[in-house]
């Protein structure tokens, strides 16, 4: 029900926006109807106006032409005040009423007190009749409607668009909220089940394959148990190799030990040779698992300064070079000029004398190992490439992995971490290393660093 609906966070999304609508709507109109209001108001004052004083202009004529109100003729004013729809009074300076028009039977030229309160309502529009300059009266002129009518209908159609603006408002909230909300519902579901132990949990499909931060974070969702998984797996692969690798000296010492311990063999010196051998093989495996774990942990003890990659690869050299004389391996460096990287010396070197000891311990002899240092796409590149036997295509992807060895070469001598520790010294110093196998057998391991 909660990746059907909206679900608490949702809810709250959708109340937002409801208020932000509502604040907002509210507003456009509020200032909407102000503005009508005074527009209307204006614009109808003006044309009371203009009307007012057309008539006013009209018995300024009849005054003039009759030389005073008792002849006037005031047919022309009577034309517009119905052309406009509207009656009128004319009154003398001394407040005599002097002409009307439109004002119904009985009411004469007497009007009193009651009248005048009515020709100051806001009906009614007053203008001075003036002829030469000179005020000769004033006509108060009053119009079928209140000013106030225009306005109301102005107001109804606002309140309407108001509606419908929250209606709209309402619908693409919820569209919304329920666009952002539930997709987080069924992600923040897949991270409870994953939590609970269900390593199987992932983002429904269609958040993984959504756009923008919600499909980022999804992906960024499954990545993380993907990586969580693979490490889970590889920590136990882990304890199964290392369990493995020292069950056999183990198992062999103790049981020369027990020998010699209740006399059944004698303690001479191709017995005791032996276990001095088994001894040294837990004390490598031992060397190996502490070098892995510094590697592990290079990135806080490192001392990066400017230094040469071409001067540590052939240091790297020279060290190895023994053990790969030794293996009947022929190696050599091409290294013609400085290739300048920020990094740790020592680490570096570290990596590249594993790459080379590795070559040494599987390579066959008479094989080459060819080391060759360039500038390669704005990066400082170490390539160790050997003729040897090669990895088969299908293990070069586990290659950097923990306590892995590859099918040739389960009777060679070695735990499997040396290329492990090769990785962790390199990215540590942000650089990458990958390997793969040459067309023509051997295998190439590429070291990437970025240059100083």
């Amino acid at each position: 029900m909660r990746d059907r609906w909206l679900g608490p966070l949702g809810t709250r999304l959708f109340a937002a926006f409801v208020l932000v609508a509502i604040a907002s709507v509210g507003t456009l109109t509020a200032a909407a109807v102000i503005t009508t209001t005074q527009g209307v108001d204006a614009r109808e004052q003006q044309q009371r106006t203009a009307t007012t004083q057309a008539i006013a202009t009209r018995l300024a004529d009849a005054y003039r032409a009759a030389g005073g109100w008792t002849n006037a003729d005031t047919a022309v004013a009577d034309t517009v005040a119905e052309a406009a729809g509207v009656r009128y009074v004319v009154r003398s300076g001394d407040g005599t009423v002097v002409a009307a028009h439109g004002m119904g039977m009985g009411m004469g030229l007497g009007m009193g007190l009651g009248a005048q309160q009515t020709l100051d309502s806001p009906r009614w529009t007053s203008a001075d009749v003036q002829v030469s300059g000179a005020v000769v009266g004033t006509v108060s002129v009053g119009f079928a409607t209140a000013i106030q009518g225009a306005a109301s209908i102005a107001w109804s159609w606002i309140v309407a668009a108001a509606l419908v603006a929250l209606v709209v408002a309402f619908a693409l909230a919820v569209f919304a909220s329920r666009r952002i909300a539930v997709p987080l519902l069924r992600i923040s579901n897949a991270a409870q089940r994953f939590a609970s132990g269900d390593r199987t949990a992932r983002t429904d499909p269609r958040d993984a394959a959504a756009r923008w931060e919600l499909g980022g974070l999804a992906r960024a969702f499954d990545a993380t148990a993907e990586n969580v998984v693979r490490s889970e797996e590889a920590r136990r692969r882990i304890a199964a190799d290392v369990a493995h690798e020292l069950r056999t000296p183990m198992t062999v010492l103790q049981a020369s030990l027990e020998e010699l311990r209740d006399g059944l063999v004698p303690a001479d010196a191709e017995r005791l040779t032996a276990l001095h051998a088994q001894a040294l093989r837990l004390g490598r495996i031992v060397e190996d698992l502490a070098s892995l774990a510094a590697a592990e942990t290079a990135a806080l003890s490192l001392r990066l300064a400017p230094t040469d990659l071409a001067d540590v690869v052939r240091e790297a050299h020279r060290a190895t070079l023994p053990l790969l004389d030794a293996a009947g391996v022929v190696s050599d460096v091409e290294a013609a000029q400085a290739v300048p990287v920020m990094a740790d010396a020592d680490r570096l070197h570290q990596a590249v004398a594993n790459l080379l000891t590795n070559a040494a311990r599987h390579c066959r002899r008479g094989d080459r190992v060819a080391v060759q240092v360039t500038v390669h796409e704005g990066q400082a590149e170490c390539r160790v490439a050997d003729t040897g036997p090669g990895i088969p295509e299908d293990e070069v992807p586990h290659v950097f992995e923990r306590l892995w060895r590859g099918s040739a070469s389960r009777d060679t001598e070695g735990s499997g971490i040396g290329l492990a520790v090769v990785r962790e010294l390199v990215e540590a110093q942000r650089g990458r290393v990958a390997a793969h196998r040459n067309a023509d057998g051997g295998m190439t391991f590429t070291i990437r660093l970025p240059l100083a």
